[in-house]
C-alpha cells in the first residue's frame, strides 16, 4: 500500500525504469518527468510552467494584499452565512460505534488476511483516516471530535467511577507529549519497515488507543486530548481552516456541548482570531508539514542518489532506516530554521516590539493551509486507488468470504491515477492545491501580521521574508509532485 512494505519494492522500482526509458525514447529535450502517484509510473508533464506559475501566482497574491485596505483580511474573514443549530447529545453514541468499529479493525488486524490491500485495518488508518478524514477535516470543521474512539469510552467510564479528581499537567509540559507522539508516528509510517502489516499494526494502534485511554483517565479527557493525543490536536488544526465553523456552548470537562450554530465561512477565517502557539505547539506544527514533505523527498531519485543508492534498484526499507531517521530530522531542522530566520528578519524590518515567541508563535498559523495543502497533493493518489481496496476489504474485514456491504467483489479501477488523461487532471489537481494553499496561507499571514502590525507599511515589511520563505516551499513542492520517484 503506497509502497510502505518492502514487498514488491524490486518489482516497482523496474516498472519505474520500463517506463522511464519508454518516456525518454518519445520525449522532446524539454518535458520535464512527473510522477502521478505512489505506484511508480513516470509521464511526461511540462512541470517548468507550473513552477514558475505557482512562484509567480503566489508573489502576486502578496503584492495584492499589501495595496490592499488594511482592514481588508478582518473584513474578509468577518463574513458569516448562518445554516442550522444543533446539539451534540448523540456524540457520545457516535464515539462509541467509533470504538466499535475501531475494535473490529484491531481484531481483522490480528486474525484477517495478511494482505495490506485486503485487510481492512491498513487502508483504513493510512487511507481512510489519514488521508480522508483530513481532507474532511479541511472541508467541514472538526468531525473528529465526534468520531474519534476514545470520548465515548471515556464518559461511560467516568460515569461508572463517579467525580474524581484528575492529576493537572505541568505546565512547562506543554504541547510536547504530542510532537513526541507525531514523531514515533511520522517515523513508524515513513521508516519503520512494515508499518502496512496488518498484525504489526494492529499491536501499535491497540497499544497507542489503550496508553492514551489511561492518560485521559489520569489527566482529564480534554487536557490530554489537547496535550497529548496527537490526532485530536493535528486534526483540530486543520479544521481551523474549513468551510464550516461552529459557534459552540459552554462546555464541561468532557467536552459535552449545549448546542451551536453551523455557519459558512471563508477559508482559514477561524484563522484570525487564533491565540499564539507556544514553543511545544510551533514545533508540532512544523514537524506535521516536515513529515509530508520527506515522504515525498525520500522517494526521490535526488534523494536517494546523495548516498549512493540506485533508485532503480532500492534495497529496501531496512536497509535505510538510518538514512530515512536523519532525512525525517534534519527535513524538520530546517524547516523550523527557515520559518524562525524568515520571522526574525521580519520583525527587524518592521521594527517590531514584539517578541519572538510572540510573533513566530501567531504566524505559524499560516502554516495550517500550506500544511493541509501539501497532505492532499500528497496522499491524492493513494486515497483514489488504496480508498477503492478499503471499500472492498471492509465488506470482508476477516477474508472469511463475507459481503456486508456488496463491495467485497469490486473491481478496482487503478485507471484513475494512470495514463496520459489521468495523469494530466491530477498533476493539475495537486499542482492547484499547492498553489492554492500557499496563496490563502499568504492571506492568513497577512491577517495576522495585522495584529502585531497596525501600520500598513510595517505589516507589509514584516510579511516579505515569510513570502519568499512561501514562495521557496512552493517550488519545492511542484519540484517534488514533477521529480522522478522510485516507488
Amino acid at each position: 500500500m503506497s509502497g510502505r512494505t518492502e514487498g514488491g519494492a524490486v518489482e516497482r522500482c523496474r516498472l519505474s525504469l520500463a517506463l522511464l526509458l519508454a518516456a525518454l525514447c518519445f520525449a522532446s529535450p524539454t518535458p520535464a518527468f512527473a510522477h502521478a502517484s505512489d505506484r511508480g509510473h513516470v509521464l511526461l508533464l511540462p512541470t517548468g510552467y507550473y513552477v514558475a506559475g505557482g512562484a509567480l501566482a503566489v508573489a502576486a497574491s502578496f503584492l495584492v494584499l499589501a495595496l490592499l485596505p488594511p482592514d481588508f483580511p478582518a473584513r474578509f474573514w468577518r463574513r458569516r452565512l448562518p445554516l442550522f443549530a444543533f446539539g451534540d447529545g448523540a456524540r457520545a453514541i457516535v464515539s462509541l460505534a467509533s470504538f466499535a468499529g475501531f475494535a473490529i479493525l484491531i481484531a481483522a488486524g490480528l486474525f484477517g488476511s495478511r494482505d495490506p490491500l485486503s485487510n481492512p485495518l491498513p487502508l483504513a488508518i493510512w487511507t481512510l483516516l489519514w488521508v480522508g478524514l483530513v481532507l474532511l477535516q479541511g472541508l467541514f470543521g472538526n468531525l473528529w471530535s465526534w468520531l474519534n474512539p476514545w470520548y465515548g469510552p471515556w464518559r461511560v467510564i467516568s460515569r461508572l467511577i463517579g467525580n474524581r479528581k484528575t492529576w493537572q499537567p505541568p505546565a512547562w509540559l506543554g504541547c510536547w507529549p504530542v510532537f513526541v507522539l507525531f514523531f514515533a508516528f511520522a517515523w513508524f509510517e515513513l521508516i519503520d519497515p512494515a508499518p502496512d502489516d496488518p498484525a504489526r499494526l494492529a499491536w501499535a494502534a491497540g497499544l497507542y488507543w489503550l496508553l492514551s485511554f489511561a492518560a485521559m483517565l489520569v489527566f482529564g479527557y480534554r487536557d490530554w486530548s489537547r496535550r497529548g493525543e496527537f490526532l485530536t490536536v493535528f486534526l483540530a488544526m486543520v479544521a481551523r481552516f474549513a468551510l464550516l465553523e461552529r459557534n459552540e456552548g459552554r462546555r464541561d470537562e468532557g467536552e459535552r456541548n449545549a448546542g451551536g450554530r453551523l455557519s459558512l465561512c471563508w477559508p482559514g477565517a477561524k484563522l484570525g482570531n487564533a491565540a499564539p502557539l507556544s514553543l511545544s505547539g510551533m514545533a508540532f506544527l512544523l514537524l506535521a508539514l516536515s513529515s509530508v514533505s520527506f515522504d515525498g523527498l525520500s522517494k526521490t531519485f535526488f534523494w536517494l542518489g546523495l548516498f549512493g543508492i540506485n533508485p532503480l534498484e532500492v534495497p529496501g526499507r531496512t536497509a535505510v532506516i538510518g538514512i530515512g531517521t536523519v532525512g525525517l530530522v534534519l527535513t524538520f531542522v530546517l524547516l523550523a530554521v527557515a520559518f524562525i530566520l524568515a520571522i526574525v528578519l521580519g520583525q527587524h524590518l518592521a521594527g517590531s516590539r514584539h517578541s519572538l515567541g510572540q510573533a513566530a508563535g501567531l504566524l505559524v498559523w499560516s502554516i495550517v493551509p500550506i500544511a493541509l495543502a501539501y497532505h492532499v497533493a500528497h496522499y491524492l493518489t493513494a486515497l483514489l486507488i488504496d480508498g477503492q481496496y478499503a471499500v472492498a476489504a471492509l465488506s470482508d474485514p476477516f477474508a472469511l468470504g463475507w459481503n456486508l456491504f456488496g463491495t467485497a467483489g469490486m473491481q478496482i479501477e487503478a485507471g484513475v491515477a494512470a495514463g496520459a488523461g489521468s495523469a494530466w487532471w491530477l498533476w493539475n489537481i495537486q499542482a492547484g492545491v499547492i498553489i492554492i494553499g500557499h496563496m490563502l496561507a499568504v492571506l492568513v499571514a497577512h491577517g495576522l501580521a495585522w495584529r502585531l502590525h497596525p501600520r500598513p507599511a510595517g505589516a507589509a515589511l514584516s510579511q516579505f521574508p515569510l513570502t519568499v520563505l512561501m514562495i521557496a516551499y512552493t517550488v519545492f513542492g511542484l519540484w517534488l509532485l514533477a521529480t522522478p520517484s522510485a516507488g
